[in-house]
């Protein structure tokens, strides 16, 4: 059954309901088999426990087990105690039921008093008790054996037939009331294999408990010194104390030391279990992935026992902050995930991400210190994104890194921007071969002032694949960018340029090209030397070159990219913002960016003509820009009328399809040779301004990359017919 946000089967919610009435329904069961076996009892005028020496010696021997439980602490013995089955196990088979339900109750009871909190809790588990010694009762009867306090059972020869009869009778009381328990107790375990592997080695020690020392007691009771029965107390707390350290290392291997929460371990085996309930239900599950910001930070500066007691309160936020059935873990460092087990759809998953992010944006004190962190989240969707635990971790990891990058705080996975998935990862083996070959092309589109003459032009990248076809810019360079790639393509667009602009000052052709550069190009060390080493050995100087850059630059490592941006305006590389209006910084902030040119991006240009608040935006932004000297440029003009405003606005260029689409070399040669025979190159094209090399500020939005087409050619589809193909761009 495909997911669906319709209702859940009728009977399917009937199962489901039924599970919250199960514990009181076994408790009332119990109830009533208990007040019935001990009034039939008192009917027929039995006693209910034994009495002489080995009456007293039991209820000794009781006395001790009890006190041993309540000394284990943490309620580790629910559920799984060899001590408490072992001594109810051969009151039993002596005795018989009732007497066996006596000493139950009184276990459960007094450990019970000891620990108010778990009352509830112990009920159910004295409850399940009742009806584990009923089964082991009935398994009895049907072997004909029958034990009173009256009539002891007293094997006469232990035979193949009398240790099958201790045998049934175990099995009967081990699997009614682990089975009860595990449906009562433990729904959000049911599933793992970890837990399960933990309780079959703990359930095996019980039944050898139950095997080996049961029928023991039984001898020691039914012979004649019954008073060394206490000291049988001293193996079965022996027993206890394997299991209470069993559990605990097996618990060990499921939780965080840190902050106690599940591990990753736990949470994939939980993952696991929730999507098998999902696809039976037909719903779906979600996972997220929430990441501190700059948290390494924290430790450089405080010290890694203050970064620790900061995760304890992220922890302690977390564990109040999770909506109901969610279930949180801590995958290592300062990475947690929640799992919601049942998630109506991918925007209801997204919604309880930004509330946990919420929940960690209060400030945390820390010695005295207000902290604030931020956290990006990514969230993944079963099945909509991955059918199982691995799966959808990997991708809830690629939506966070997306949001990191995107400062947007939560993103839910989206195929297309993984560049992880085997048809990227074949395409990213076919870029690197296509670069190695050449097969990448580049193409120029050019900017023009008003008046018609040519500012420069803009190398974009073209990819052609021998079987697919035409390769969307966005989509390989989305990889490149994601894979490590993108330092050897920004070369190889670098040299490819360089090496046209020196062919076209070889023609006599001197027009600016720009390329495009991310910003792992800005933030990797020597970038600036290595353009400068590049322009010297094609014989171009540096105002030939132009490199366009985003704000997003400055999302990370400032100071690196302040420092390669100095050393390139310094050789003389002119630098152009990218993009502007699509990212996170104040206008203000322009006035400390080395850039010579701002681009207005398209999304604003694209309706200017018909939209009075983008006409606004583009109106303040070239007044701005050109109080501070910047040359502006708007990309993406199309139509006449887009023009038309642009320069009544005061634009100095215009780049897009209503100029030109990008065209490759040959093509743009005889473009350039048409135009500079009438309207003259660069130099005389823009009024001059005053270039600036100030320092960085601000944060950035969007990244800039290789191979951008200004005015929608980015797609890699064909430039349509445009009114600029016969008329001349002559005011």
């Amino acid at each position: 059954m495909k997911p669906t946000d319709s209702a859940v089967p009728v009977h399917t919610l009937r199962r489901l309901a039924a599970l919250p009435v199960l514990p009181p329904a076994v408790v009332a069961a119990a109830a009533v088999a208990a007040a019935a076996g001990v009034a039939r009892a008192l009917a027929e005028g039995r006693a209910l426990f034994p009495g002489g020496p080995a009456g007293w010696a039991f209820a000794l021997l009781t006395g001790l087990v009890v006190g041993h439980l309540v000394a284990l602490g943490r309620d580790r013995w629910w559920g799984g105690t060899c001590s408490g089955a072992a001594l109810t196990l051969a009151v039993l088979l002596m005795y018989g039921w009732v007497a066996a339900v006596l000493v139950s109750l009184a276990v459960v009871v007094l450990v019970a008093t000891a620990r108010r909190h778990r009352r509830r809790r112990a009920a159910v588990h004295g409850a399940v008790d009742i009806l584990g010694i009923g089964a082991a009762s009935l398994s009895l009867a049907a072997s004909g054996v029958r034990p009173g306090i009256e009539h002891p059972w007293l094997p006469a020869t232990w035979d193949l037939a009398t240790v099958f009869q201790i045998t049934a009778a175990a099995a009967a009381y081990l699997l009614t009331t682990r089975g009860l328990l595990w449906v009562c107790v433990g729904p959000h375990t049911r599933g793992l294999r970890s837990v399960a592997r933990m309780t079959l080695v703990r359930q095996g020690l019980v039944g050898v408990a139950l095997l080996g020392i049961s029928p023991l007691i039984v001898l020691v009771a039914a012979g004649p010194r019954p008073v060394l029965l206490p000291l049988f107390a001293i193996p079965l707390m022996a027993l206890d104390s394997t299991l209470w350290i069993a559990r605990a290392r097996a618990e060990e291997q499921l939780r965080d030391p840190l902050t106690g929460l599940n591990n990753r371990q736990w949470l994939l085996e939980r993952t696991r279990a929730a999507l098998d309930e999902a696809e039976r239900v037909g719903r779906r599950a979600a996972l997220v992935l929430i990441d501190l910001d700059r948290f390494r930070s924290v430790n450089d500066t405080l010290g890694h026992l203050a970064g620790d007691r900061l995760l304890l309160q992220v922890a302690d936020r977390l564990r109040l902050a999770l909506p109901r059935g969610a279930e949180v873990a801590r995958l290592g460092g300062d990475e947690f995930a929640v799992l919601l087990p049942l998630a109506d759809s991918p925007t209801g998953a997204q919604r309880v991400a930004r509330l946990l992010v919420a929940s960690l944006s209060a400030p945390l004190d820390l010695d005295g210190l207000s902290l604030v962190l931020e956290a990006s989240a990514g969230v993944s969707v079963f099945p909509d994104h991955a059918t199982d635990g691995e799966g959808l971790l990997r991708r809830a990891d690629v939506a966070m890194y997306q949001a990191k990058r995107d400062r947007s705080g939560v993103e839910v996975y989206e195929a297309h921007r993984d560049g992880n998935t085997p048809d990227r990862l074949g395409l990213l083996g076919d870029l690197r071969r296509a670069l190695d070959s050449g097969q990448v092309k580049l193409h120029y589109q050019p900017k023009v002032a008003f008046d018609g003459r040519v500012a420069g032009l803009e190398a974009l990248v073209r990819w052609v694949h021998p079987e697919r076809g035409r390769v969307s810019p966005d989509e390989f360079i989305g990889i490149a960018e994601t894979s490590g790639l993108m330092p050897r393509l920004t070369e190889y667009v670098l040299e490819t340029a360089l090496a046209q602009v020196a062919r076209w000052r070889a023609m006599g052709i001197d027009v600016p090209v720009a390329v495009n550069v991310s910003p792992r190009d800005v933030h990797t060390p020597g970038f600036a030397g290595s353009v400068a080493a590049r322009l010297a050995r094609h014989n171009v100087p540096a105002g030939s070159l132009q490199l366009e850059i985003t704000e997003h630059v400055l999302l990370e490592d400032p100071q690196r990219a302040a420092d390669t941006l100095a050393g390139l305006t310094g050789h003389g590389v002119k630098m152009s913002l990218d993009d502007f209006g699509t990212g996170y910084s104040s206008l203000v902030h322009l006035r400390r960016l080395p850039v010579s040119e701002l681009k207005i991006d398209r999304s604003f240009v694209a309706r200017l003509a018909v939209d009075a608040e983008d006409a606004e935006i583009v109106r303040c932004t070239l007044d701005l820009a050109h109080s501070l000297g910047l040359v502006v440029v708007a990309e993406g003009v199309e139509d006449d009328e887009t023009w038309e405003r642009l320069r009544a606005l005061g634009c100095d260029a215009v780049q897009g399809w209503l100029v030109s689409a990008a065209m490759p070399p040959e093509e743009a040669t005889a473009w350039l040779r048409g135009r500079g025979a009438r309207e003259g190159f660069a130099a005389a094209a823009l009024p001059p301004r005053t270039p600036r090399t100030g320092g960085i500020g601000g944060v950035g939005g969007a990244g800039g990359v290789v191979g951008r087409a200004a005015g929608g050619a980015a797609s890699g589809t064909p430039a349509p017919s445009r009114p600029s193909a016969t008329r001349p761009l002559l005011p």
